[in-house]
């Protein structure tokens, strides 16, 4: 290609596959089959996928599966997982059966507040700019009646605005910073509109206060929008049992496995390098959820990073620890989710996740995530503090190799019996079949 398309988007769905594979592939009629295979069946609901987003000329599929057996606050709950990662599941499923057998998981939601900011540029008093905020201060509410009314009815609304001076990092910066709780939806469209005319109210009201001169009266709007750091959108999962009970297998000793495991996680909260990876774990769990559930996984993995950084420097999400006899694993964690609006009442699968969990309030998927989360952290750091992470994973994972392989189904069977109790790695499978093949 030697130079930018014009007008792509204006193209139809047709026209846009064919320039795509005319121009970048060397095979365009296979290139344009292969995009084809993953169009639905259905003209509706692939018309329905198309429309979520822009340019859409296919799907992109992500394995579906379910984690049984999670015991949660005494509820039962398969949890649905969207994920393309060997082992994520398997190790969930087996973490949830383990704390099942001993009680299952607790989880409380602390607080559900989200945040919003208007960051904006004033030159002269802060002083005034104090009076005139209290000043103005009800207009704010007063202006957003029309749009809050409805989520004001389900105890929901704005909760609180507040002037941030941040003069000190940035000559003449202040922010509206402003708290809200939006109950079963995530709330970003409702957070943002608010902002947006918090904005109008802030620049035209300063028009109009005499004490201003001005230079005080153009205040100046950078930008209005929420934020996904949500500390206080927060909510607490954890286990407990006697440390005697910590082993299934009679060849590791609980008491020994419970102290590794504890110190495991304080290394984690302690040794970023460390630390990064612990908590990639716990994200394979929660992010599975928020996808299949049709929730913004950016917006979570933002939010909860910051989060593990909130000490200055980045630490564990999860603790654990052994108290006259008795082990407790817990996670805080911030997450604003919900089970209202966007995805979740347009996504087929989307509804079906919904469905198959109760249909939940934000707030008890709030705990049902977290629980997997923390469910999926228990499960690496026990298979860390044991076997090793490879001897699991990497048998789940010899699937894959054996597919990109084409091996087939007897070439499988000869495969997965020799390494039942043989080490894996992704060359010593490929020479195993190899020499079969020989």
């Amino acid at each position: 290609m030697t130079q930018n398309i014009k007008g792509f988007s204006k193209l139809s769905k047709e026209e846009k596959i064919n320039w795509i594979v005319e121009t970048y592939f060397s095979n365009p009629e296979e290139s344009k089959k292969l995009v084809k295979q993953y169009w639905n069946a259905s003209e509706n609901l692939q018309k329905l996928h198309d429309e979520f987003i822009e340019n859409t000329i296919t799907n992109f599929y992500l394995p579906y599966g379910v984690a049984p057996n999670f015991i949660i606050n005494g509820k039962h709950y398969t949890v649905p997982m969207a994920i393309e990662e060997s082992s994520v599941v398997a190790a969930a499923s087996k973490a949830a059966k383990f704390w099942g057998e001993r009680g299952g998981f607790k989880a409380t939601v602390i607080n559900t507040e989200k945040i919003g900011q208007v960051h904006f540029l004033f030159k002269g008093s802060v002083e005034k700019l104090q009076d005139f905020f209290t000043e103005i201060k009800p207009k704010f509410f007063l202006y957003t009646e029309s749009f809050t009314k409805n989520m004001q009815k389900r105890g929901g609304g704005i909760l609180d605005i507040q002037l941030i001076d941040k003069t000190s990092e940035l000559e003449n910066y202040y922010q509206l910073h402003a708290t809200f709780n939006t109950k079963d939806s995530m709330g970003a469209n409702f957070i943002n509109t608010c902002l947006e005319q918090f904005a109008k109210t802030l620049e035209n009201e300063a028009q109009n206060f005499v004490s201003f001169n001005e230079d005080e009266k153009n205040i100046q709007v950078i930008m209005s929008i929420l934020s996904n750091y949500v500390p206080n959108c927060l909510v607490r999962a954890e286990v407990s049992c006697s440390i005697e009970n910590m082993s299934e297998d009679e060849l590791i000793d609980s008491k020994e496995f419970a102290e590794k495991f504890v110190n495991a996680v304080k290394i984690a909260e302690i040794e970023p390098y460390r630390a990064v990876t612990h908590n990639k774990g716990i994200m394979n769990g929660i992010d599975a959820v928020v996808l299949a559930t049709g929730n913004d996984f950016r917006a979570i993995e933002a939010g909860v990073h910051a989060y593990a950084s909130k000490t200055g420097q980045y630490r564990s999400l999860s603790h654990a620890e052994i108290e006259n006899g008795i082990f407790r694993f817990w996670i805080d964690i911030p997450l604003a989710l919900g089970t209202v609006g966007g995805l979740t009442s347009l996504h087929p699968l989307v509804k079906f996740s919904l469905e198959m969990l109760g249909n939940p309030s934000a707030e008890e998927l709030m705990k049902i995530v977290a629980v997997t989360g923390l469910a999926q952290n228990f499960a690496a750091v026990r298979s860390l503090t044991t076997t090793g992470i490879q001897q699991g994973h990497m048998k789940m994972h010899i699937n894959n190799i054996l597919n990109q392989h084409q091996a087939t189904k007897e070439e499988k069977t000869q495969v997965l019996d020799y390494f039942k109790n043989t080490a894996i790695s992704h060359s010593l499978v490929v020479d195993y079949l190899d020499n079969l093949r020989k």
